[in-house]
């Protein structure tokens, strides 16, 4: 199916690894133009790399910013081009007991996770709606719905997220301009490879059956019952900031495995 996303110009937050890099690629494929996002130069040279040998093509670039700190977050707006998507990615979590997690740690996920949103959108939402076509997606978390106690604090910015998309919506009306937020589930991404080898290897077991155990004793409400894959994911993402998505706005989007359950 084509996209039809040909030389759209589109900035992923927190794309050098996961879902971001993913879906950076899932674009490129799509024939769009990518501006990637890292923490650091370094990690922006490695992404660039990778992606360059697998779309030799493409039009790939990148923008180190780090969203905890207002004033590259501010450099990073007046730095980057007109965009027509923008993928509010980036995100940092802490596990901790609530009675134990620090303010400074409440502040510090709002800051990168919702903020760096607020900021980005509020930037280029008007450009879009002046020329009346522009995706805009948070990538928020089934930890928006779930809620686990010792993520307390990320859940709270992932909600944030999708009531942030929820509100945007509805300054779009009548134009082509679309807000929405991807809610994924657990995903087989770099930190959850690394959960398994960590937890296999204290155990003794299998990264295989650690896997298993995690939708059996904790995830126990997944339909899926294992990891999705980060590509699994990035190809939703990739519809969604497609024209051929214009019918979906304000909407809350889920690729859970139906962790979260309900009628909607």
């Amino acid at each position: 199916m084509d996209l039809k996303l040909k030389d759209k110009t589109v900035f992923i937050t927190g794309s050098t690894a996961g879902i971001g890099f993913a879906t950076a690629k899932a674009l490129l494929n799509e024939g769009a133009k990518v501006i990637v996002n890292g923490r650091t130069n370094q990690s922006i040279d490695s992404a660039l790399s990778k992606l360059k040998q697998d779309f030799p093509s493409g039009d790939v670039s990148g923008f180190a910013a780090d969203f905890g700190d207002l004033e590259s977050a501010k450099l990073l707006c007046a730095t980057l081009p007109e965009l027509d998507i923008l993928i509010n990615n980036v995100g940092i979590y802490k596990a901790a007991p609530f009675f134990e997690m620090e303010d400074s740690s409440w502040y510090q996920q709002f800051e990168n996770n919702v903020m760096s949103g607020v900021r980005l959108s509020r930037h280029f939402l008007p450009k879009m709606l002046k020329k009346n076509w522009g995706r805009i997606l948070f990538i928020s978390s089934e930890c928006a719905e779930l809620v686990p106690p010792d993520l307390l604090a990320y859940s709270m910015t992932k909600t944030a997220m999708v009531a942030i998309a929820k509100g945007l919506a509805q300054l779009t009306k009548a134009s082509g301009v679309t807000v929405n937020s991807i809610l994924p589930g657990s995903t087989l991404s770099e930190g959850a490879e690394q959960f398994l080898k960590d937890e296999a290897a204290k155990s003794g077991k299998t990264k295989e059956t650690v896997e298993a155990d995690f939708f059996k004793e904790v995830r126990t409400s997944s339909l899926l019952q294992r990891f999705a894959t980060v590509d699994e994911v990035a190809s939703t993402i990739a519809y969604y900031c497609s024209p051929l998505a214009s019918a979906t706005n304000g909407s809350a989007l889920k690729v859970e495995g139906g962790s979260t359950g309900g009628l909607i």
